[in-house]
């Protein structure tokens, strides 16, 4: 049996996701034919596993990238599982399959894997305060996408423990989310939320898994230092290790193919549980990004 498949994770609806997974959000920088060649690269290494968004504005060449994948043997389309999400401003439940239906032109695939509400929104309650809203639509407007086969599975970004609750007590909810995909990484373990998504039968996905575009300070570049030494593993492999041995799946992103291949090789080794305690440590409550919540 495969890696990935020895890798991956059943979802609370039946289906099945790999736990790694290649982010493809890119700077504007980087050249739209660049994000093609990436993926295509990443499926030769192995990912099976895309995440991508509306708002990223490049599932045109994503989709052209699995299409001649597919076209030339490689893979098979059940073989990949696409996550795609619907942005913000198509959260009128009529437009939520609208969304979906555009994003599946640009890719020219028939379905997605995974559908995501891409983060909460701020509703306007008073001249003076704003609220977040967990999810602005009736349950229904996502299970339809379910239901119609063009999503197999829906979920989740950014959202925590209270409102993955409000969630899960909405009334009509007909489908549980299959997972929450959060920044998380070992100077943001998320360990709570963790726990909560376990408990729930709902998968955590790491996203930013390897930090952001600003560097951590000194003394946790010393500890990431120390593990990879014992793990024979350089930083990267090992921040993405620690989410795989969690339960956590973890989207890894390089445009660069050395990368790509090296990000790939996580599935060789295991950290030791001293390890997983050690970087357990390193938990510091750091954002690279900004906090939507």
């Amino acid at each position: 049996m495969s890696s990935v498949k020895l890798c991956s994770v059943k979802l609370n609806d039946g289906f099945f996701m790999p736990m790694l997974g290649f982010g493809t959000s890119a700077p504007n920088k980087v050249a739209k034919s660049e994000v093609q060649e990436a993926v295509m690269r990443a499926i030769d290494v192995g990912y099976r596993h895309f995440d991508s968004a509306y708002l990223y504005l490049n599932e045109e060449e994503i989709g052209r990238a699995i299409r001649k994948k597919i076209a030339d043997g490689s893979v098979k389309r059940e073989d990949i599982f696409y996550t795609s999400k619907v942005w913000g401003t198509f959260l009128r439940p009529e437009l939520v399959r609208t969304s979906l239906e555009i994003s599946l032109r640009k890719l020219q695939l028939s379905y997605v894997d995974l559908y995501l509400i891409h983060i909460p929104i701020p509703l306007k309650v008073s001249e003076s305060s704003f609220t977040l809203i967990i999810n602005p639509l009736p349950p229904q407007a996502m299970d339809k996408c379910k239901d119609s086969g063009l999503a197999k599975s829906i979920g989740v970004p950014n959202f925590n423990r209270k409102q993955r609750e409000r969630i899960l007590d909405k009334p009509g909810l007909k489908y549980k989310p299959v997972c929450n995909q959060v920044e998380c990484h070992p100077y943001l373990n998320q360990s709570k939320l963790l726990g909560f998504c376990k408990s729930q039968d709902i998968v955590l996905t790491a996203y930013a898994a390897l930090g952001g575009w600003n560097p951590p300070s000194r003394p946790m570049k010393d500890g990431y230092t120390c593990h990879c030494c014992k793990a024979q593993a350089n930083p990267a492999q090992v921040a993405l290790r620690y989410q795989l041995q969690r339960g956590v799946g973890a989207l890894a992103k390089s445009f660069n193919e050395e990368r790509i291949r090296e990000n790939f090789q996580v599935l060789d080794f295991q950290l030791t549980p001293e390890d997983m305690e050690s970087l357990d440590s390193l938990n510091r409550n750091i954002r690279y990004f900004v906090d939507p919540l």
